[in-house]
């Protein structure tokens, strides 16, 4: 049982790390931390998927996952990939109605969930996770319409610059004062993120690479100026 107690209490300690819960004090955290159940999924593994009813609230301790639909004809578009601090399948729990897209492991993840009742329990409890929450909505809305602006008026160059760019804001790194994409998604991912082919990504990150705006190792992306990049292609 001690092992239990201090896994609880660690957990209460990482999730300070979520910005939805950064405000909270210690006994606060410990009260979530104890409505949280811990799962894990192997890679490739469906978490969630498009129309499901869905009753759960998921918070990423570990890994991570792509945010996807399904054509009719049964292509796939990746809409958003998501690393650990980070949350999905709010809406649903929020408005009741299925979940508006599907979510699969890219890695070996391990996830904290939350009930719908305790979800919408906690928000009444502690209006700063309200604010923050619309604030994080507010933030996801404006990232779609920038998706969508990039995707039908930019060019494939720009299209692949804008999808590089919502990666390393998402799941990026510093590291050595430079910016990296560790783990760097599967070309085919890359391709349905930027509404591309896996054959323009490489040309497009070959080229970027040639013109020193960054450097691709074996699964790794290096931005020498991530703010520079930022201004040209954002």
């Amino acid at each position: 049982m001690q092992g239990v107690a201090s896994e609880a209490t660690n957990d209460a300690q990482l999730l300070k790390n979520i910005p939805l819960f950064s405000e909270l004090d210690d006994q606060d955290l410990q009260r979530i931390a104890d409505l949280m159940v811990s799962k894990r999924y192997k890679k490739n593994n469906l978490i969630i998927f498009e129309d499901d009813l869905g009753s759960n609230l998921f918070f990423i301790k570990k890994g991570r996952v792509k945010i996807s639909g399904i054509s009719s004809e049964g292509g796939e578009a990746i809409f958003s990939i998501l690393g650990e601090g980070e949350f999905f399948g709010e809406l649903s729990l929020i408005d009741g109605l299925p979940r508006s897209a599907t979510v699969t492991s890219i890695d070996d993840v391990e996830l904290w969930v939350l009930h719908r009742g305790d979800f919408l329990e906690m928000l009444e409890k502690y209006p700063q996770i309200s604010i923050t929450l619309l604030k994080e909505l507010a933030r996801r809305i404006r990232r779609s319409d920038m998706q969508i602006k990039s995707l039908s008026l930019q060019d494939a160059r720009g299209r692949v610059a804008s999808t590089l760019i919502r990666l390393a804001e998402d799941i990026g790194v510093v590291r050595g004062g430079k910016v990296v994409i560790q783990e760097l998604p599967l070309q085919r991912d890359l391709a349905n993120l930027a509404g591309t082919s896996r054959e323009t990504i490489s040309r497009v990150i070959k080229k970027l690479e040639d013109e020193n705006f960054l450097v691709k190792t074996e699964d790794a992306l290096v931005f020498n100026d991530f703010n520079d990049f930022k201004k040209i292609f954002g």
